[in-house]
């Protein structure tokens, strides 16, 4: 058996889940500042620069209709 100090002990029961926010929720452009930088930086590693652009320049053509 494992030696546990005395002032610790061992877990019993489930964990309780992680306390939600005030809202329980990410605002939008909050999910966006964390991924936008994210998938650019694997863009830039896996090449996919040229891809998301005409990507973009596509929807930018759609949103303009």
């Amino acid at each position: 058996m494992a030696h546990v100090s005395p002032g610790t002990r061992a877990a019993s029961g489930p964990v309780p889940a992680p306390a939600a926010g005030a809202a329980g929720r990410r605002h939008p452009l909050v999910a966006a500042a964390i991924v936008l930088p994210l998938g650019l930086a694997l863009a830039v590693v896996f090449g996919g620069v040229d891809a998301i652009a005409a990507h973009v320049s596509t929807v930018a053509g759609l949103l303009r209709r």
